[in-house]
């Protein structure tokens, strides 16, 4: 009796009643999502939550948007909604350290001159048309804290080809707020990156002025190679051509790495920044490739420096003598977007990156580190050995080697996880002289290996040395296989003006170093935060009847255009005489013709009026179609499973 009230009508009631209440009180919590959206466009990253759940102080999100000014921007208030919704999930997520505040900067008003103080301008988003104020600062201390004493970071302008990577901007400019201390790089090179002399010449040569952009936005810190250890306070290593390095310094290396560090690698099978010249001016091979012996093969990085990287499809042409033409150098490579990693906020947008003599990077089956390639080959590559590309003077005797192996190469990625030590048995000792052969070990310094990350392994009479065997907390290394496109030949020309030096970029290098130096700056947990799916779904539907109805358009205007220029031409006989020369009144003939082109003029634009129409029809009548099965759909599924229910459990209740 009681299943038969409950799937009566009403008790069906009953039912719909009961979810429209659930529905009612889920919309009362907030903090309660489900996400059934494909990409998960309303999930947040498992990084952004614990970089909100880290906030030790109120931090105020100001997301200055015109609204008024967008009125007659659809697009544009759309993509201001999706901007709101994701800035409202995250400070939902914040418990509490976040706040939003939504401001309008009407013109010549306080609002206005607010966004003013914090570096948001307003963009005209169509020609002469008003300008529209779309950014957001990230304010630290509280809304009332006056605004002079607020650390602040400001993004002035949210563009709409952003979207994919919002929540790591919106993170990003959160992070640096709440950590307001510059990100202290720790240089480690052999190279003259940072300027040195030229024998050549005689003179001092100026550093790379990749160095120029990164000193404005870091703290860089040049690392002594022959030291034994690494301060703590340096978060990123940037590691480039390393050679020769000690295994104490090895270590060191190592022991960052476990600690949490992250690092910058530009590893190179024949670095031709360290190219000589003889007196005589000829070209002298250095000969010399990068090597980490034992540290790449702990973090699972195979890299065979004997072997360069030839590319026939991305070969860059270049000019072998004054006067000769541009033949292609297929060590010599310009990679273009579509072998960029459009996913990854390093690689993305990026057009262009120069490279020279290259070398290819693969993971090894032992690594636990996880490998996302950022920058491919295409497949007409080819592994050349070293020693024949690097005596090569003439680029075309490389296309006589060249077979391609018909696959592509990873020329940089990225590293992460958690892995383990390239040194389990603790810190090396120190190297004995011959002359201190005979005598004891220095400081009474004892090795002993160590059974857990963290535990004490090396001690000697002045301080600990803390051993680790695995990672501490995830790191980043993001790796290329090539150092010269970090030199000014392959990506800017320097210009000076009244001293100062204007670099003029041709290429994307200096952006794609600053990128990935801006995402490991984060952490962890802001370099996990990976791209969002689009929230635009196009209706594919909609865009095939667009499509046809455009080439109907353009098929009809075609015709137009062909007949007005017919009876142009035939109105131009008519109004002329036999010599040529124009007639000064308008004949019957010319009349007819006039009037004749008026009705066709009025019936082809009668025609295009209607395939508009038929066009906002179709699409109208696809919309309607759709709120209707959005609407009935569900409920209709809902009846027939009751139903259904219903009917067998009473045919198993008759037959029993």
């Amino acid at each position: 009796m009681k299943k038969k009230l409950l799937f009566s009508p009403l008790g069906l009631t009953a039912i719909a009643i009961t979810l429209l209440f659930g529905v009612l009180v889920i919309s009362l919590i907030p903090s309660l999502r489900i996400d059934l959206t494909e990409d998960r466009l309303y999930s947040l990253s498992e990084g952004t939550l614990s970089i909100l759940s880290s906030l030790n102080e109120p931090i105020e999100l100001m997301f200055f948007y015109s609204d008024s000014a967008t009125e007659d921007v659809p697009q544009l208030r759309t993509y201001g909604n999706r901007v709101q919704e994701l800035l409202r999930e995250i400070v939902i997520a914040s418990e509490g350290n976040l706040s939003l505040r939504v401001i309008d900067p009407e013109p010549f008003s306080e609002e206005e001159d607010l966004a003013t103080q914090y570096g948001v301008r307003a963009v005209p988003v169509t020609q002469g048309g008003e300008g529209v104020y779309f950014g957001l600062v990230a304010a630290k201390g509280g809304a009332d804290l006056p605004d002079p004493l607020r650390a602040t970071e400001t993004m002035p302008l949210i563009r709409p080809d952003q979207e994919e990577f919002l929540e790591y901007e919106f993170m990003k400019i959160i992070t640096q707020v709440s950590n307001p201390e510059r990100t202290v790089i720790g240089l480690v090179t052999q190279l003259d990156i940072d300027g040195g002399f030229d024998p050549m010449t005689g003179q001092g040569t100026q550093q790379w002025m990749i160095m120029d952009l990164v000193r404005q936005l870091y703290d860089v810190r040049r690392i002594d190679v022959s030291s034994d250890s690494i301060e703590e306070d340096v978060d990123i290593l940037m590691i480039v051509h390393p050679q020769g390095l000690s295994d104490r310094f090895l270590y060191a290396i190592d022991q960052h790495i476990l600690r949490g560090g992250d690092a910058l690698l530009f590893l190179d099978p024949n670095a031709d920044s360290m190219v000589g010249r003889s007196p005589q001016g000829n070209l002298i091979p250095a000969g010399m490739s990068s090597e980490l012996p034992g540290l790449l093969d702990a973090w699972g990085l195979e890299f065979d420096n004997s072997k360069v990287l030839t590319d026939n499809e991305l070969a860059l042409r270049v000019m072998m003598g004054q006067g000769q033409r541009a033949v292609p150098h297929l060590a010599m490579l310009g990679v273009q977007g579509n072998f960029l990693t459009q996913g990854d906020i390093i690689t993305n947008r990026l057009e262009t990156i120069n490279l020279s003599s290259v070398g290819a990077i693969s993971q090894s089956n032992e690594g636990s580190l996880s490998f996302e390639p950022l920058i491919i080959s295409s497949s007409d590559a080819m592994l050349m050995d070293r020693s024949f590309v690097e005596n090569v003077t003439d680029p075309n005797a490389l296309f006589d080697e060249f077979e391609s192996e018909n696959r592509s190469f990873v020329i940089a990625a990225r590293l992460s996880g958690l892995t383990e030590t390239a040194f389990p048995e603790g810190q090396p000792p120190i190297p004995v002289t011959e002359e201190e052969s005979g005598s004891d070990d220095a400081d009474g310094e004892v090795s002993v290996a160590g059974e857990t990350a963290g535990e004490v392994d090396v001690v000697n009479e002045e301080s600990e040395i803390v051993h680790l065997n695995a990672s501490l907390e995830p790191t980043n290394i993001v790796v290329f296989a090539d150092s010269d496109l970090l030199t000014d030949r392959l990506w800017v020309q320097v210009t000076q003006f009244f001293g100062q030096r204007i670099p003029q970029p041709f290429a994307n290098n200096g952006d794609l170093v600053i990128n990935a130096m801006d995402n490991l700056s984060g952490g962890a947990d802001l370099s996990s935060i990976r791209s969002r799916g689009r929230y635009s779904r196009p209706f594919t539907k909609v865009l095939t009847l667009q499509r046809e109805a455009d080439d109907r358009l353009r098929q009809e205007e075609s015709e137009l255009s062909a007949r007005v220029a017919e009876t142009e031409s035939a109105l131009a006989e008519l109004n002329t005489d036999e010599e040529g020369n124009p007639i000064g009144e308008i004949t019957p003939e010319i009349q007819t013709e006039i009037d004749r082109f008026n009705r066709e003029l009025i019936e082809t634009r009668r025609r295009l009026r209607e395939v508009r129409f038929q066009l906002t029809e179709d699409i109208e009548q696809l919309g309607s179609n759709l709120k209707a099965v959005n609407t009935a759909l569900v409920p209709i599924l809902l009846t027939l499973f009751f139903l259904g229910r219903y009917y067998f459990r009473s045919r198993r209740y008759t037959f029993s």
